[in-house]
């Protein structure tokens, strides 16, 4: 906690920063920092001088927390980390309350942005990404090159019963709902991945049943754990290598979330969120198409989970938390590895993630012992403790 003269300090600090009232200007902008809790200020200014001039700030934002992280350090605070662009749309103010006013239980951006994923780990190709959307009951618009009509060049959803006060269709494109999920970033990802599950359309799912569903998920879980070895021993990975590992993992994660809760979302659903984040390429910085052989195990292991339907047994449901387990192993190991790459953001995200999986697997388990011998002390990541909660 920091005392009223050290605010009164970073208040300063920010406001010059910005341009608005630099140091030594005794004509510059009148400004107020109020601070009514322990942990935070807020500041408010005129945007008039004080010789009658109006200030146009410019950059502001970038600005004010480019001061921010020197005062973080300065003051020994917690220290955010630097804009990487990694973080999803966040729905506004406006889209919030006409949900609340029309009474739905989830505002569409965030409901269209989970379908939209889920379809992207299930999919084989642009064609199968559609079909799967459509059957989930989306709309999907796609978008073609004003020069070379036949081109698909990008694509929007939308749901059946959201319009504007005309009656128009609302409308996402990729790009609005997750960097991640834009055609070109799609079509990288399938393009690298396996061809262990035949492309060209849908897989035709395979007859239902618990112990064929309890099969899936555990090749499953056997890839994971050997994602999981691979980031935990390769502490000079390389980056495509973790990229395509974390990338992957997350595709299992949503498509065991689907299994797991279906269409209505739920605690793995929002953890699938969280680790999405921590997989995503900061900037929208975009690699090549190299794939660990991991990497493209897990892939083929989403497109499978995503056939077996949802679960109904102890039997699959009991594999199917041994495979969110090794995820949670893969989540930490990721933790680590982007720290040591400098993305506080995206180790944070994958942190989160893997304390998340941990206690849902722990909630939703029915054999609790069995859940507790899943994390073995050859997939704790080295010079750290085990994991705090319910399973450490």
């Amino acid at each position: 906690m920091l005392s009223d003269s050290h605010w009164a300090h970073i208040a300063a600090e920010i406001v010059a920063a910005v341009g608005i009232a630099p140091h030594g200007d005794p004509d510059a902008v009148r400004w107020v920092a109020v601070r009514h809790a322990d942990d935070h200020i807020h500041i408010v200014a005129t945007l008039v001088r004080q010789d009658g001039e109006t200030v146009w700030a410019w950059n502001e934002r970038l600005k004010a927390q480019t001061a921010a992280r020197d005062l973080e350090q300065r003051y020994g605070l917690y220290q955010v980390g630097p804009v990487d662009h990694t973080s999803h749309r966040r729905p506004t103010a406006a889209e919030q309350n006409k949900s609340h006013r029309q009474g739905r239980p989830e505002i569409p951006r965030d409901k269209l942005r989970r379908e939209v994923r889920a379809a992207a780990a299930a999919a084989t190709d642009e064609n199968d990404f559609v079909n799967r959307l459509q059957a989930a009951g989306v709309l999907v618009r796609l978008r073609h090159s004003t020069i070379n009509p036949t081109e698909i060049t990008g694509y929007a959803v939308g749901l059946p019963d959201h319009h504007t006060s005309t009656g128009n269709t609302i409308w996402y494109g990729g790009g609005r709902l997750a960097p991640d999920l834009t055609l070109p970033q799609l079509r990288r990802r399938w393009d690298s991945g396996s061809e262990a599950v035949p492309r060209g359309g849908r897989q035709r799912t395979p007859p239902p049943g618990v112990q064929r569903r309890a099969s899936a998920f555990r090749r499953a879980t056997t890839a994971a754990d050997k994602g999981a070895r691979h980031l935990m021993a390769e502490r000079d990975a390389n980056e495509e290598d973790i990229a395509s590992l974390a990338e992957s993992a997350s595709d299992v994660l949503a498509s065991t979330a689907r299994a797991f809760e279906g269409r209505k979302g739920g605690p793995l659903s929002d953890a699938s969120e969280i680790l999405d984040r921590a997989a995503r390429e900061p900037n929208q910085r975009r690699l090549g198409r190299r794939i660990h052989p991991a990497a493209d195990q897990l892939r083929a292991m989403s497109r499978l989970i995503s056939t077996v339907g949802r679960l109904t047994g102890e039997d699959d449901t009991a594999a199917a938390l041994q495979l969110v387990l090794r995820i949670s192993m893969i989540a930490d190991n990721l933790a680590r590895l982007r720290e040591a790459q400098g993305r506080l953001h995206q180790a944070r995200s994958a942190r989160q993630a893997a304390e998340r999986l941990r206690e849902t697997a722990a909630n939703a388990s029915t054999n609790p012992v069995e859940v507790r011998s899943a994390i073995t002390p050859a997939h704790v990541v080295p010079g750290r403790s085990q994991p705090k909660g319910r399973i450490a």
